[in-house]
């Protein structure tokens, strides 16, 4: 009998779980707080938002930061839990899933933040 596991451990595995859990917690924190901000309190005028000081409150380095914690950290959340969804399922081949998950989350986190970078040059 061999000592060797069954099953091969992925390599890659730690950083999705990262990314996970960093999409969860600005998922939980960060996308309530700005909702609350930007579709009620900005509204009702509680929080005096016009359209030249968002434009440069967003295409700034905070800008960049705040795309990054409310778009593109949730968006490898939700790939991660589509994936294993996916696998508990025993829906299509792992590695396909992994590639249409987490390459979906960076493409589409690509082109947010390419969005802001180009705002910000302009």
């Amino acid at each position: 009998m061999s000592d060797k596991p069954s099953r091969r451990q992925a390599f890659d595995e730690p950083l999705w779980w990262g990314l996970f859990s960093a999409g969860g917690v600005c998922f939980a924190v960060f996308v309530p707080a700005a909702i609350l901000c930007l579709a009620l309190l900005a509204p009702l005028g509680v929080v005096p938002l016009d359209a030249e000081r968002a434009r440069s409150m967003l295409f700034s380095l905070p800008g960049l930061l705040f795309v990054g914690a409310v778009i593109c950290l949730p968006l490898f959340h939700a790939a991660h839990r589509i994936r294993h969804g996916c696998f508990d399922l025993r829906l299509g081949h792992d590695g396909v899933n992994k590639w249409l998950t987490y390459g979906s989350a960076a493409s589409l986190s690509a082109a947010a933040l390419t969005g802001v970078l180009i705002g910000m040059l302009m």
